[in-house]
């Protein structure tokens, strides 16, 4: 069985905060390959400060000697508002053989009630929590009644089903965030080992961050 890893974001920048947990995972759980998504129109953020066609750009150059790691251009075709359930499911009609698996940060999973139909995502993908070790998941409410239903300890018996656990998967988390690589780039400061080389070159040359506001 196939088993395809989702992975959307704004990337606006995409930063090495964004790959190495990736790399960590598409190990951890054997992944064949990781899709890159990038939004097109974020329901819960504000607009991204980089143009679409330079966000993917950027994606496909740091993804770029990583053939595992693929860039989907979906969400940014689609319009409207970027729906992960609405992702989902066309992931799921192109690839019916295939066992999907959604990875999220830590901040995102908490932020899971308020996402379009949260409870849907489990209809067709497995969910990975990418965190710091450590990190205790939350003890009551409606993400703690979920993880004591779909819970999925340990990696191995995550595939057991097509669809519908939650694993939480301890990664390498970098403290970086594309807001900071933003307020960098406007200040004029220097991004290397933040973001991938020819991610710096494009940022650079486009100065699509030099009069960056953040909202």
């Amino acid at each position: 069985m196939r088993k395809i890893g989702i992975f959307g974001g704004s990337f606006d920048p995409v930063h090495f905060g964004h790959l190495r947990p990736a790399l960590e995972i598409l190990g951890a759980l054997v992944l064949d390959e990781i899709r890159f998504l990038p939004a097109g129109q974020s329901p819960l953020r504000a607009a991204p400060v980089a143009p679409p066609g330079l966000r993917l750009r950027m994606l496909k150059a740091a993804l770029r000697g990583e053939p595992r790691f693929v860039v989907d251009e979906r969400e940014l075709k689609r319009p409207g508002p970027s729906y992960t359930v609405d992702t989902l499911v066309d992931l799921h009609h192109e690839f019916p053989r295939a066992c999907l698996v959604l990875i999220v940060g830590m901040d995102a999973f908490l932020g899971f009630p308020e996402w379009h139909e949260w409870q849907r995502i489990f209809e067709y993908a497995h969910v990975v929590v990418a965190h710091r070790p450590g990190w205790s998941p939350p003890a009551t409410g409606k993400l703690a009644d979920t993880l004591r239903e779909r819970r999925a300890d340990p990696a191995a018996g995550l595939f057991a089903a097509p669809a519908g656990w939650v694993l939480l998967q301890p990664v390498t988390q970098l403290e970086i965030s594309s807001t900071h690589i933003r307020a960098m780039a406007a200040a004029g400061r220097d991004l290397r080992y933040l973001v991938p080389e020819p991610v710096c070159e494009l940022i650079r040359d486009s100065h699509c961050y030099a009069q960056a506001v953040e909202r």
